[in-house]
């Protein structure tokens, strides 16, 4: 027993003449594909994967052809989160993952000035199974006034095949973003994103920033508005809203971005006021694709903005209908 979980039924394999010469962690990684290369570094370091009955001295030291590697797995647990009976809407679940449509205002993970009443509580209680995977299964996250599709894997295996999809970028999401002013047509921004250096709850495009790749087209024009339909490459923190805050066409109602400026000469007063109202970024998870952690079916889900978005919509469409 570890203090951050449960020990599992030990497992064994043989190491075959193909991986003769291998490191520990790589050999390791393909006997036991269930688990990623850097869990299986974390236990070998623990002395939780032996090698012909020996806790092995190094992760890179090489194997040979006839070693039987032994692995005692251990279980995650949530931390210090416990279960609570909050209302989720699940969009699909079976044994290995669940799609949630998250509300917006509905914060991730306990954190500072947030210790409950978070996604990770909920699904504590809605799939208790979730207590022995990392991050309670989630395997990307929404920024809190963000709405839509998440993908939460609900088994140890299904959460290591979905986070290396993820990484490999073979997940595909795409975003309602309504932005403001008129953007043209369709491209991609291809701009690095790093912490602000002058304001930490910010981030920015920064030359020394990691990758970020964003690629939108127009869905829908409005006279001081357009609706965008964003597809994801890379996943960095605020990365729609910040590129599109970049190319001065921020999202609606982004405070942190400049987006709660509402500008237009000629505004309808109703849509104005309903734009200064509106209490969040008006972006939203619309489809997200993948492939089934257990038999690799593509799988496609999708769904539509929550009301307070498509009210917003429909006022922005009213405006456009008057003389």
């Amino acid at each position: 027993m570890t203090a951050a979980g449960s020990e599992s039924a030990a497992q064994s394999a043989e190491v075959p003449a193909e991986l003769d010469g291998s490191r520990l962690d790589a050999a390791a990684a393909k006997l036991f594909p269930a688990y990623s290369r850097a869990r299986l570094q974390d236990w070998i370091e623990q002395g939780l994967l032996t090698r012909n009955g020996l806790a092995a001295a190094r992760t890179r030291e090489p194997v040979r052809g006839g070693d039987l590697l032994r692995l005692t797995p251990v279980t995650v647990d949530a931390g210090s989160a416990a279960a609570q009976e909050i209302t989720l809407d699940v969009v699909y679940a079976d044994d290995a993952l669940a799609i949630i449509n998250k509300p917006p205002g509905l914060i991730a993970h306990p954190g500072a000035g947030a210790p409950d009443g978070t996604l990770q509580n909920a699904l504590l209680h809605r799939f208790p199974q979730t207590a022995s995977v990392p991050r309670a299964g989630l395997v990307h996250r929404l920024d809190k006034d963000t709405s839509g599709l998440l993908v939460v894997a609900l088994t140890l295996p299904a959460h290591t095949r979905l986070v290396a999809a993820m990484a490999a970028r073979r997940i595909k999401r795409e975003y309602d973003a309504l932005v403001n002013g008129g953007v043209v047509s369709g491209a991609t921004v291809d701009a690095p994103i790093g912490r602000d250096p002058h304001n930490r709850v910010r981030m920015a495009v920064l030359d020394g920033g990691r990758r970020a790749v964003t690629h939108y087209r127009v869905q829908e024009r409005f006279r001081f508005h357009t609706l965008l339909r964003v597809r994801l490459e890379t996943g960095r923190t605020h990365q729609i809203r910040v590129h599109m805050a970049s190319l001065r066409h921020p999202v609606v109602g982004d405070g942190v971005y400049g987006g709660q400026v509402v500008r237009g000469i000629g505004m309808d007063e109703g849509l104005r006021a309903a734009l200064r109202a509106f209490p969040r970024q008006a972006l939203h998870a619309r489809e997200l694709t993948l492939n089934h952690p257990d038999d690799g079916s593509e799988r496609h889900f999708m769904v539509e903005p929550p009301a307070d978005m498509q009210e917003l919509l429909g006022r922005l469409r009213a405006a456009e209908r008057k003389p």
